[in-house]
């Protein structure tokens, strides 16, 4: 069992930054992948920026460049830092672990999500 904690999340203006914090559980949560998930009221939830046990990234068009995942597996943390953010990024965001990469299901452990608004 793996127990997610997301923290973080608010209401921003358009252009804005928020830093999304996942922390785990579980001892040896770095060998573990994690994924952020997004979900908006009446769309799919999607992938936003996935990060492997060894560090490698992986983000979807609609936010490279914007977003950067990281971990600090001393501390049994994944961030999430959003920059640039815009109104169509406001969803509840979600960590999911164990996530891996190019397999388009997530894994079995979900956080209890984080509000993001972006709205001026």
């Amino acid at each position: 069992q793996v127990q997610l904690v997301e923290s973080g999340g608010g209401l921003v203006q358009p252009g804005g930054s928020l830093r999304l914090s996942c922390a785990a559980s579980k001892t040896r949560f770095n060998i573990y992948g994690v994924g952020w998930y997004r979900q908006a009221p009446g769309k799919q939830r999607e992938l936003v920026a996935g990060i492997t046990s060894g560090g490698s990234t992986s983000y979807p068009d609609s936010v490279k460049g914007r977003f950067t995942i990281s971990r600090d597996n001393t501390k049994n943390t994944v961030y999430l830092q959003m920059n640039s953010l815009r109104p169509d990024d406001t969803a509840v965001y979600y960590c999911n672990t164990p996530w891996r990469w190019g397999d388009p299901d997530p894994g079995a452990y979900w956080g209890q999500g984080t509000q993001v608004t972006v709205s001026s």
